[in-house]
């Protein structure tokens, strides 16, 4: 594997172990339908929670979080509508970003609860 793709397996790994101890119950991980992929779907009692995992060895040019882009967010959000008609949920939907900073432990965590909203879509007729 290579090594960039070991880092992001890692700091998956980290991220899930990190919302299980905050309670989160992961319901998907790397969920996969056609070209849609969501890589962390859990769940509190009251939300269903999409958690976009970004790693990096450092941020030394910039956060991880702003590899979310705004192409990013939208696949996301598709996602999620397609992961919810397919298994019925009615929950209300928190999106979230969890960056995880490192090469080896400790690793720095961050958690963006609210990361972004669904944008709104326009159409044109």
């Amino acid at each position: 594997m290579a090594q960039h793709n070991l880092l992001g397996k890692t700091g998956e790994d980290i991220a899930l172990e990190y919302l299980q101890g905050q309670g989160y119950k992961i319901l998907h991980r790397n969920w996969r339908r056609g070209s849609y992929e969501i890589d962390i779907v859990a769940c509190t009692e009251e939300e269903l929670v999409i958690i976009e995992v970004k790693t990096r060895s450092n941020n030394s040019w910039s956060d991880p979080e702003d590899a979310v882009t705004t192409r990013k967010i939208n696949h996301i959000v598709s996602a999620t509508d397609l992961y919810i008609k397919l298994f019925d949920i009615d929950l209300p939907v928190r999106f979230g970003i969890i960056s995880v900073i490192g090469q080896t432990p400790p690793f720095e965590i961050d958690h963006i609860e609210d990361a972004f909203y669904p944008p709104l879509n326009t159409y044109r007729r």
